[in-house]
């Protein structure tokens, strides 16, 4: 039986998973970013300019969003550590997408270099 770990490893065989060296200049190439974590882990932080795409709404969004529909688009992905995103990717992958590429070690790796991070704020009531 294959446990969530061998999934995201073999996976990572299929994909472009890219370091987070590269990560800003192919962010800036992109045509979209993409977070597929859960809204809110979404909304707690997020890379700057990346619309939020939950790993387990991926398909449908991608099925029936018209502005995703063009599989040439130039896609850059990441999740927290990169397990979803790869996973993500793969499947991006089948339903024929070609220019994906995830993020490797996710928005953790990302916050450890000190990148610059969008955590929206609540109003103060008081």
């Amino acid at each position: 039986m294959k446990t969530a770990h061998d999934l995201v490893e073999a996976a990572r065989t299929e994909i472009t998973e890219i370091p987070l060296s590269v990560s800003e200049e192919a962010i800036r190439q992109a045509d979209l970013l993409m977070d597929v974590r859960e809204p809110d882990e979404y909304h707690a932080g997020h890379l700057p300019g990346a619309i939020n795409v939950p790993r387990g709404l991926l398909e449908f969004r991608l099925s029936n969003d018209p502005a995703l529909e063009d599989r040439s688009l130039n896609l850059v992905i990441y999740c927290k550590n990169s397990g979803r995103s790869a996973l993500s990717a793969k499947v991006m992958k089948e339903m024929g997408y070609i220019h994906v590429q995830s993020i490797a070690g996710g928005i953790e790796a990302w916050e450890a270099e000190g990148k610059p991070l969008v955590k929206p704020e609540l109003p103060d009531f008081d």
